[in-house]
């Protein structure tokens, strides 16, 4: 499913109970993932506890979170559970870090967040290396003499960015290896964050809402519910799209009063068993993707995105899943969320 120009993901919502990250994370494993990523949204729970999991359930897969965020974890925390994934993991772990979603909900100040990322990326790449010789910002410092009391798997790890900003996108060209467009299933803004990035060498990382079930319908039902959420956040970020700014808000105010939780009492009672994942896919030029399609170059290209809404969802049944993860890839193009 992955190749060396190529890579597909798997990012998975943390929602569920201890125990239950480690089979899909080894199942992704032998189904032909090359990353596993947990997310780390406000209200749900935090990344570190279900990347350790799969940490341990896994053995060749890149493993991180998309994405942490300066503003609710001090940088020198981030820089802890860095080294801490990348030891459980043996070398495996990138970081990724993000403006963040939702966070003016809870009166978090998110102001120049190109600094912050910028200066947190900093406090983080010092401690990891073992440089305490001090720095200054603006916004974050470390003092003369701070450095981590323990010992780390290694002294540098990949930095991926999750951003449609422009500013972000062009310090992810300067530090980072990877930038994540989030909420995105449309290949046409691949070209627009290449030319933000302006480093050919930056892999441009998509990913799209994906909802597996073995019942389609239900499947689909919980995708229309899971995309609202990342439609009222990017909707207005995609430059090569144009929505009309009454569904938007219309969008935005049913996820804000929780009328996008709304489905049938079937599907709610069985909701345990299914949960929105965002698949991922990599590559040095950019993607398509949706459970496992994926692939620039792409001989059998789906129809014209242009004029949807980039946050969209696929619903896929299980067994196409299975039977195309035994059939390896098909070429294609891909896509993911997080706000500048």
């Amino acid at each position: 499913m992955s190749d060396e120009r190529h890579e597909l993901g798997l990012g998975l919502q943390t929602d569920k109970l201890p125990g239950a990250y480690a089979p899909l994370a080894r199942a992704a494993e032998e189904a032909g993932f090359a990353v596993l990523t947990a997310f780390n949204d406000l209200w749900f729970q935090p990344a570190l506890p279900a990347l350790l999991e799969i940490a341990r359930a896994t053995e060749r897969v890149r493993v991180g979170p998309s994405c942490l965020n300066p503003f609710t974890v001090h940088p020198v925390e981030i820089a802890g559970q860095t080294a801490m994934l990348d030891a459980a993991t043996e070398g495996r772990a990138f970081l990724g870090l993000a403006r963040g979603s939702w966070l003016e909900t809870i009166g978090v100040d998110q102001s120049d967040p190109v600094t912050a990322i910028r200066e947190a990326w900093e406090v983080v790449r010092r401690l990891l290396d073992r440089d305490d010789s001090g720095f200054e910002g603006r916004r974050f410092s470390l003092a003369k003499g701070d450095r981590l009391r323990y010992p780390v798997a290694r002294r540098s790890v990949p930095l991926l960015i999750g951003t449609w900003s422009p500013r972000l996108a062009a310090f992810a060209g300067e530090a980072a290896q990877e930038l994540k467009v989030g909420g995105s299933a449309n290949p046409e803004v691949v070209p627009v964050m290449r030319e933000r990035i302006g480093n050919h060498e930056v892999r441009i990382v998509l990913g799209a809402v994906t909802v597996v079930d073995d019942d389609g319908d239900r499947a689909r039902t919980i995708a229309r519910r899971e995309v609202a959420m990342y439609l009222a956040v990017v909707a207005e970020l995609d430059p090569t799209v144009a929505l009309e700014p009454e569904l938007v808000a219309r969008v935005r105010a049913l996820v804000a009063a929780g009328d996008d939780t709304r489905r049938p009492c079937s599907t709610r009672a069985r909701d345990a068993s299914t949960s929105a994942r965002r698949t991922e896919c990599r590559s040095p030029a950019g993607w398509s993707c949706c459970v496992p399609r994926c692939s620039p170059g792409c001989a059998r290209r789906s129809e014209p995105t242009a004029r949807r809404p980039e946050a969209r969802a696929r619903a896929v049944p299980l067994q196409s899943v299975r039977r195309r993860a035994r059939q390896g890839p098909r070429p294609r193009t891909s896509r993911s969320p997080t706000r500048r």
